[in-house]
């Protein structure tokens, strides 16, 4: 018999990083310099000030991503700990709770008191078991907030540097801006497709989405950029 296999997709959490990164990667550099192609003349000017706020836009990402990281590991920490502490100060409650959660799933209360006795045996699995059913709270990975930083931050860099590269490439600026705004739909799509791909949606459903939001985000920047110009 051919061994059944699951395939589940578990990277979740990378993925959303870097849909945050790139997404504002392509969508805020192309605003600012398709914004500064109305105001100003000089490409390298519009090069400089793309790559300058790539640089600090990468920072503010990654350094949000960080903080968001660290405030789920932080908040994870105290639910723990009080977990830790009710299932010593007040056992008989936490112990009702576990059985009113399998009886969710159907068990009679006499089905239930089996592995609620079995639970309060083992008191590192027992607060486990309310953090993630009675909280809903998966353990964070210890290294999530450096890693989410880094990601988000790259993904920003690479996504920035797509609609700047037209001002690189072509020494025209209005042309440039015609080629910038057809390179970052394109790069909306791709992205938008490589995400569904991998996230189980339909890749040309996702493509679109991708495109029509990322472009909508991007016509708003850019609209305001220009009057602010």
């Amino acid at each position: 018999m051919k061994p059944h296999i699951e395939k589940h997709f578990t990277a979740g959490d990378t993925v959303r990083d870097i849909v945050i990164g790139m997404s504002d990667g392509l969508t805020v550099p192309f605003a600012l310099a398709a914004g500064l192609t109305g105001a100003i003349s000089q490409t390298h000017l519009i090069v400089t000030a793309g790559f300058a706020e790539i640089a600090a836009g990468s920072i503010a990402m990654g350094l949000g991503g960080y903080l968001a990281a660290r405030g789920d590991a932080e908040h994870y920490a105290s639910e723990q700990a009080r977990e830790e502490e009710e299932i010593v100060t007040i056992p008989d409650a936490e112990a009702q709770e576990v059985s009113d959660i399998f009886q969710t799933y159907g068990l009679t209360p006499a089905e239930c008191a089996t592995v609620v006795a079995s639970l309060r045996q083992r008191p590192k699995d027992w607060v486990s078991f309310m953090m993630r059913f009675e909280l809903g709270l998966e353990r964070p990975d210890p290294g999530r907030a450096w890693k989410s930083a880094l990601t988000i931050a790259l993904a920003y860099v690479v996504g920035g540097i797509i609609p700047l590269s037209a001002y690189l490439l072509v020494s025209d600026i209005h042309n440039a801006l015609k080629v910038s705004v057809v390179v970052t739909l394109a790069a909306l799509a791709v992205f938008g497709g490589i995400k569904g791909r991998f996230t189980g949606v339909p890749v040309i459903r996702s493509a679109l989405q991708t495109s029509v939001i990322g472009g909508l985000a991007a016509a708003a920047a850019f609209a305001i950029a220009r009057w602010i110009s």
